[in-house]
């Protein structure tokens, strides 16, 4: 979307119009761009000639109003500071819904479950040791996935109904029409030949969770797949999109069978038993975090999560504002230190699941945990 936002809802609102359809959800796998201020702007790793404001700004300060509930993961353009506030998931603005560097929530009775970022082999083993304000090697380093998170996503076991990835899972062109992509991306043809296009993490994860639908971006241009999970297995519709430019192919309307609403972004209670078992090792050095894939037992979180739950509801915590709003009358740029933000959604978040805040500056040797 790369912060596009008036683009992307004007259409939807256009295609409502023309083809007498309600749009309920929109979705976005990652380089969504939530920047708020110059400040932000300077945390995002695009060349400098793409460092522009674009329209995300106005839907924080409350200029405009989202028209859709939105929900979106991070990519490799992203307002990273910004992001790292919200690192368990929340409101990046209102009815805008970051999913977390790793997250689960529901919409209505259909779950959604993504994973921020790109992998790059050298960092997945590090733990989240980056910190605004960053420098030329932590502000591309920052939305590199982590072994961590996987980790945690391989623990779902009940079904998801979709899940979001930035970048390809490993393999994914050897379902679809990969002749095709090579002729319209040729210089992806080595790649898919070496079978090396795609995320090794997002296809173990495709792999587990086997979702009906898998929705990517990240290489600018639109493939779909279907998988076959073994013989009679369930099978998995994947799509990935274009980026946001006229005549590309952006968006795609797709109809899921649910329940009657309300349809309202939730809490999931088994991602959140997740998120209490796993934050006491959560990795927040260089160091190198490794732990074996065997299912650590979260009955005993998911038990306590339903009792706080049933008390609280389901309702994630409202939006704050944490910076100023960009100010288009204000054209001076002034440069200010970037440091991190407690953001009390965040720390809401965590002291409904009675967990320590770990994501300080303070706390950057962070703990560190090994296990095989």
């Amino acid at each position: 979307m790369h912060g596009e936002l008036d683009i992307v809802y004007d259409t939807l609102r256009k295609l409502e119009e023309a083809e007498g359809i309600k749009i309920d959800l929109l979705l976005c796998c990652g380089d969504f761009q939530a920047v708020r201020n110059m400040d932000d702007l300077r945390c995002v790793n695009v060349p400098l000639k793409y460092r522009t404001m674009n329209s995300f700004w106005k839907y924080y300060s409350g200029q405009a109003v989202a028209p859709y509930p939105t929900i979106f993961i991070g990519g490799n353009h992203e307002a990273s500071n910004y992001l790292w506030e919200l690192y368990y998931g929340g409101w990046a603005a209102p009815n805008i819904y970051f999913l977390g560097f790793a997250g689960v929530v529901k919409f209505g009775n259909i779950r959604i479950g993504g994973l921020s970022g790109i992998h790059k082999q050298h960092n997945y083993h590090s733990g989240h040791y980056e910190r605004p304000p960053y420098n030329e090697q932590t502000i591309r380093s920052v939305y590199h996935v982590r072994h961590y998170d996987v980790l945690k996503l391989m623990h779902v076991k009940e079904p998801l109904d979709i899940f979001l990835s930035h970048d390809w899972p490993l393999g994914i062109t050897e379902y679809g029409n990969w002749q095709k992509l090579i002729r319209a991306k040729n210089h992806f043809e080595k790649e898919v030949n070496n079978r090396t296009l795609g995320s090794k993490p997002a296809a173990e994860l495709l792999n587990k969770l086997k979702p009906p639908y898998w929705f990517s971006a990240h290489l600018h241009c639109r493939f779909s797949a279907i998988i076959q999970h073994g013989v009679n297995g369930p099978t998995t519709k994947f799509l990935a999109l274009d980026k946001c430019l006229p005549g590309r192919n952006f968006l795609q309307v797709i109809d899921i069978p649910s329940n009657p609403g309300p349809y309202e972004i939730q809490y999931d209670e088994e991602w959140l038993a997740i998120t209490r078992r796993f934050n006491s090792i959560f990795p927040l050095t260089r160091r190198r975090f490794t732990m074996r894939n065997e299912q650590l037992d979260t009955q005993d979180d998911r038990q306590w999560v339903r009792s706080k739950l049933t008390s609280r509801g389901l309702k994630p915590f409202d939006f704050v504002q944490t910076a100023p709003p960009f100010n288009p009358t204000n054209r001076v740029s002034s440069s200010s230190t970037i440091g991190s933000c407690r953001n009390p959604q965040t720390e809401s978040f965590l002291q409904l699941l009675e967990l320590p805040y770990l994501l300080d500056s303070s706390n950057s040797e962070g703990v560190s945990f090994g296990n095989g």
